[in-house]
């Protein structure tokens, strides 16, 4: 439940927060996007019973690791550039 839940507010909530925090991201470097991350992983305690973070830094922390995962599973099963030039 809480896989859908992440990914319902990734695919919603996640880009207009991105949109709305463009010059934080671009100051900080993109290290803001794991902050929306943790909110977003915060949000999502308060919508799934029992599913629960003990705090932000388990958040920021669950973040990172969601995002390295996800870094991971798009290498392997994601699209690559050589499969974007032969679209073209």
């Amino acid at each position: 439940m809480v896989a859908i839940v992440l990914a319902f507010l990734n695919a919603i909530v996640k880009p207009i927060l991105t949109i709305l925090t463009i010059p934080i991201t671009i100051f900080t470097l993109g290290l803001f996007l794991l902050a929306i991350n943790a909110f977003i992983i915060i949000f999502a305690e308060n919508l799934v019973n029992g599913f629960r973070v003990d705090g932000f830094l388990w958040a920021l922390l669950f973040s990172l690791i969601l995002t390295f995962c996800t870094g991971i599973l798009n290498r392997i099963f994601g699209v690559n550039s050589s499969n974007k030039k032969e679209e073209k």
